[in-house]
Formats: structure tokens, C-alpha cells, sequence
């Protein structure tokens, strides 16, 4: 198997049948387990937020991760908003194959915005591939790919693979709704998805402090890790939590400077120190310290005004680095000696990769049908190579985020250390090397036509054609 990038998983998209035997699979181990896989994912929390990236906030507990495992400089999400990234993550294919280019609304929004109520059971899913291995799998938190605001009849999270899911007022099914503190003049606040969801019905619901439901995810997220010990099978866990989005409200031990900043400090503390417990009770367990695989990372960009993108330019929403450049950490106790705490400023990573790698890890081996757009990467999540990435990265803005004057660019893509961003007539576009010029600041295009023309053509064949690339049930 060639594992520098080229190489491409194949995934099925009926029943996983066939398999004699799953063998185990962490990179460089003798054992004959499969690994387990908790994959933590925050809601619009900025690059440079936590500390090992050089945020502000202190956050020893994801720092702890990172000394232990491998951090990430150059990973991307593939969409600047959260249902689309959360597709990529799933899928291992890119969001506009399934038509979700934005986050998902009313059905009046999603419709005007030529969007899909929610992400059709028949795409790959990850999820489903790890359990028709025989994994336990569970979903809890924010999903937001469907089953939200007045979309009532979408399919459950377990539709996809998952064994069982507690969820927001971004899906159905159990879930956690957030009560919120009144207003500093003593007004309700209100929420409209939270109403919307609570209206909808479709599973248990627990009402729960804002600042109290990351807690609440843990917990579950814990019970669910137990409970494949307990059936003694591996487990892939997704704990997807909805901080750093807003409404952001701080615990009250936590409270003082009612300031934006001070307030998502405080939120930023709280959830470290919550996913502290996860990561402890990993590490507490031989087996499972020795077997789990851990992954951290965002879904996008900060909202401007409250997280930050680590000195990147841009934010949730757009196509700069400040959009769509996300932190990710990967902790396992098989990475190599020379590799632990290290950084990898060197390889190109992007969500779509996570779903084909993850697979190789396992040794899981679905059946052919469907092509990954995401590239096998497991060495370099393992800590055995920082190859180059041989094959360009594409994105395309939320059609409902044009910006101040139709300003930001439609569209986007990286070959090697060139980031093109281009409107789809191919006016206007801004070319950037980002090996010197992190901050896309000066803009290039003039001075490379042939190349800004090659990239500009090849980002929009990709646009025009991404979308027809699958076929549909009618």
C-alpha cells in the first residue's frame, strides 16, 4: 500500500459484507487489536485560540495532548462553515458532491440557497464503514447535517452508521437543549433554532444550562467509550461539541469582565478542562492508553469578534487562511519516539483525508464503490512521514456569504505552496505563496499570469463539474 497520498480508499455504499477477518491496524504495532477512536471537534473555534497554538487562553489539557502527540500547522476543513465541514469529515469526499455548500437552515433558506435539507444516508459515511467492522459507534454533540429548524422528517444520525447518538437543535433524536440566562436587562433570551428544535419532537430532550452542556457531552461521551469496554469491542466516538459558537454564556465560577473576550476565555477554559476528563480517562486505562487514537481539531474559522485565527487572514465564512486553516492534534501511543510533541509544518492536510486514513489505520477494508476525494495519509497522522501533498485542494464560499460589496472570492485553491482565490468568471484573482506571505497580503496574480490563469481555469472546471460528480437516488 502507498501511504505518501496517492494511494485512495475505496468505500461501499450498501451492506459491508464479505470481511473474514479485521485485523488490527496502528502503524508500526504488533498487536492484534483494532484501535480505538474518539474524534473531538469544536464548533468555530479560531487557529490561534488554544495555547499550543499560540493562543492567549491557557489550555493545558489540549496542550498535554499535543506534547504527547503529533500537532498539525497545515490542515484545512474543506468548507468555511459547519455543515459542509461536518459533510467532508463524514464523507471523505468534498461537501458539494452532496449539496451542502453552507449551513443548513429552514427549508425556504436551503432551498434559495439550492441546498439539500440534509445529507443523503446513501453518501459514505465513516461512521457506518467502522461499524459494519464490528465497532461500537456513537455520535454526541452538535451534527448539523440535518434535522434542524423546521426540518423535522430528516433521517437519524444513526441512518449513518452510528449505534447510537445524542445530539443539538442540529438533529434529531436525543439531545441537549440549552437554557439560557436573561439578558443583562433582565429580558428571556431567546433563541429560535432551540424553539424550533423543541418543537419539532423526535426524541428525548434535555433541558440544560448553556453553560453546562460541554459537561453533559463528556459525560456521554464517556458512558459511550465504557460501554464498548463492557461489550469488548473498539470504538470510533465522535464528541462534536458546540462551543465556541455563540450564544457564548461562561459558567458562573467563571465570571467577571463581561466582555466578549473574557467570556470566551472563560468558555475556552471550561471546555479544556472538560475534555481533560476524556483524555484522563484514556490515559488512565493500559488498554485503552495503549490502543485509542485521539484526534482534535475545528470544524472553521472564528466568528469575527470573538475567536481568532492565529494572525491568518479572514475568518468563518471565507476562503482565507483564517477560514479554513484549522489546528489538529493527534495523539496515540504507537506514534514514534522521535515524532512525540513534535510539529509538522511541512505536510498539506485536509478533512476529506481523515475518513480514508482513519480506515487504513484500522485496517478496515470497505467494499469498492464510491472514490474518496481525500487522500490516505496515515503516515503522516502516525508520525512516520511528512511527505508533500500531490494533489491540490479546492474550496467554495458559502453562496450566502458574498461579503461587504460582493467582495470575497467564490472560489479557492492550493497546489504546493500557491493559494489561489478567484471569482467565478475568473475576475479578480488574488495569488499568494504562502511559504512567504502566511497573511496573503500581496497579491501575485499580475506577476504569474500563466500560472494564476492554470489555477483560476482548473478551480472553476472543478466548481462547475463537483456537483454532478455522484449519482442521486431520484
Amino acid at each position: 500500500m502507498n501511504t505518501s497520498g496517492g494511494y485512495r480508499v475505496l468505500m461501499g455504499l450498501g451492506l459491508f459484507v464479505g470481511l473474514a477477518q479485521v485485523l488490527l491496524a496502528a502503524p508500526n504495532s504488533d498487536s492484534a487489536r483494532r484501535p480505538n477512536i474518539l474524534f473531538v471537534l469544536i464548533d468555530d473555534m479560531g487557529y490561534g485560540d488554544v495555547s499550543c497554538y499560540g493562543g492567549k487562553t491557557q489550555t493545558p489539557m489540549i496542550d498535554g495532548l499535543a506534547r504527547e502527540g503529533i500537532r498539525f500547522t497545515q490542515f484545512y476543513v474543506n468548507a468555511p462553515i459547519c455543515s459542509p465541514s461536518r459533510v467532508a469529515f463524514t464523507t471523505g469526499q468534498y461537501p458539494g458532491r452532496w449539496k451542502i455548500t453552507s449551513y443548513l437552515d429552514t427549508r425556504a433558506m436551503d432551498r434559495k440557497r439550492g441546498l439539500v435539507d440534509w445529507l443523503d444516508p446513501s453518501a459514505p459515511s465513516l461512521a457506518r464503514v467502522f461499524s459494519e467492522a464490528g465497532y461500537y459507534t456513537a455520535h454526541v454533540g452538535k451534527w448539523h447535517m440535518g434535522g434542524h429548524r423546521d426540518v423535522g422528517d430528516a433521517p437519524a444520525i444513526t441512518r449513518y452508521g452510528f449505534v447510537t447518538s445524542l445530539t443539538n437543535f442540529e438533529g434529531l433524536g436525543e439531545r441537549v437543549l440549552p437554557r439560557f440566562e436573561p439578558k443583562a436587562d433582565g429580558k428571556p433570551f431567546e433563541h429560535g433554532p432551540t424553539k424550533m428544535s423543541a418543537d419539532l419532537g423526535g426524541g428525548p430532550i434535555h433541558w440544560i444550562d448553556r453553560h453546562a452542556v460541554t459537561a453533559f457531552y463528556v459525560d456521554r461521551a464517556l458512558k459511550e467509550m465504557k460501554t464498548a469496554v463492557e461489550r469488548k469491542q473498539p470504538f470510533y466516538v465522535n464528541l462534536w461539541l458546540d462551543d465556541m459558537h455563540t450564544p457564548i454564556q461562561a459558567p458562573p465560577d467563571r465570571r467577571g469582565d463581561n466582555s466578549p473576550a473574557a467570556r470566551y476565555a472563560s468558555v475556552l477554559e471550561e471546555m479544556d478542562k472538560q475534555l481533560g476528563r476524556v483524555f484522563d480517562f484514556i490515559r488512565s486505562d493500559p488498554a485503552l492508553r495503549e490502543n485509542t487514537i485521539i484526534l482534535f481539531s475545528s470544524d472553521n474559522g472564528p466568528e469575527d469578534g470573538w475567536g481568532s485565527p492565529g494572525g491568518f487572514r479572514g475568518g468563518k465564512a471565507r476562503l482565507y487562511e483564517g477560514g479554513i486553516r484549522s489546528p489538529l492534534i493527534v495523539w496515540h501511543h504507537a506514534i514514534p519516539a522521535a515524532a512525540v510533541g513534535s510539529t509538522n509544518e511541512t505536510t498539506v492536510l485536509a478533512a476529506m483525508d481523515i475518513a480514508p486514513s482513519l480506515l487504513a489505520w484500522a485496517d478496515v477494508k470497505p467494499t469498492a464503490a464510491v472514490e474518496f476525494d481525500g487522500l490516505n495519509m496515515v503516515d503522516t497522522l502516525a508520525g512516520r512521514a511528512k511527505p508533500k501533498r500531490d494533489k491540490p485542494i479546492m474550496w467554495v464560499r458559502p453562496p450566502d456569504r458574498p461579503g461587504p460589496n460582493n467582495r470575497w472570492p467564490d472560489l479557492a485553491i492550493r497546489e504546493g505552496d500557491w493559494k489561489l482565490l478567484v471569482f467565478r468568471d475568473g475576475s479578480r484573482p488574488e495569488l499568494y505563496d504562502l511559504a512567504k506571505d502566511r497573511k496573503e497580503s500581496t497579491n501575485l496574480a499580475d506577476k504569474h499570469p500563466d500560472l494564476t490563469k492554470r489555477l483560476s481555469d482548473e478551480v472553476i472546471r472543478w466548481d462547475r463539474g463537483i456537483t454532478a460528480a455522484v449519482s442521486r437516488p431520484s
